[in-house]
């Protein structure tokens, strides 16, 4: 066990090339989200759940929704303090975001620092919580993207008439 441990070590740390890379957060990470996911699979199965389909309606709530909470989480402002033990603020980042930096210290810290201020990365956490939603809970799962995506639209519509109002001004 020693030498594979050694030899996981020294590939790790060939891998890194000296950068400070959170591979232990990393699978950590991943194996609560294969093992959350493989649960709801699991229970989805044993009670016959397995089998629905999700809609095309339902794939274009989830995917504003999905698209709207990840920002959400990871962007908005208000949720800043759902990030701060993991990042630490920059700067504003446009109408109601920030930028934040992650904090280095602890590879597991490092690891969800990097998930949760990441709109790209959160989606796929995000994505899987809608299906496993809509799998067993769909019409509480359906408002929700619903409410999200209305949102969503909200932002465009928004940020639109903000460009159209800059434009006329200039």
């Amino acid at each position: 066990m020693t030498k594979l441990a050694e030899s996981v070590r020294e590939t790790a740390d060939e891998y890194r090339q000296g950068a400070n890379r959170p591979l232990g957060g990393y699978v950590v990470a991943m194996t609560a989200f294969a093992g959350l996911a493989g649960a709801a699979g699991a229970v989805a199965a044993l009670r016959g759940t397995s089998g629905r389909r999700i809609s095309p309606y339902d794939l274009i709530l989830m995917t504003a929704g999905t698209h709207k909470l990840a920002r959400l989480i990871s962007k908005d402002a208000i949720t800043s303090p759902l990030r701060m033990p993991f990042t630490r603020y920059r700067d504003s980042a446009g109408p109601a975001e920030v930028t934040e930096e992650v904090r280095e210290d602890g590879e597991l810290r490092h690891a969800i620092g990097e998930l949760v201020s990441c709109p790209f990365c959160l989606a796929v956490w995000v994505a899987t919580g809608f299906s496993i939603g809509f799998l067993f809970a769909p019409r509480f799962t359906r408002i929700a993207a619903s409410a999200l995506t209305a949102v969503a639209g909200a932002d465009y519509l928004q940020l639109i008439y903000a460009n159209l109002q800059q434009s006329a001004e200039d």
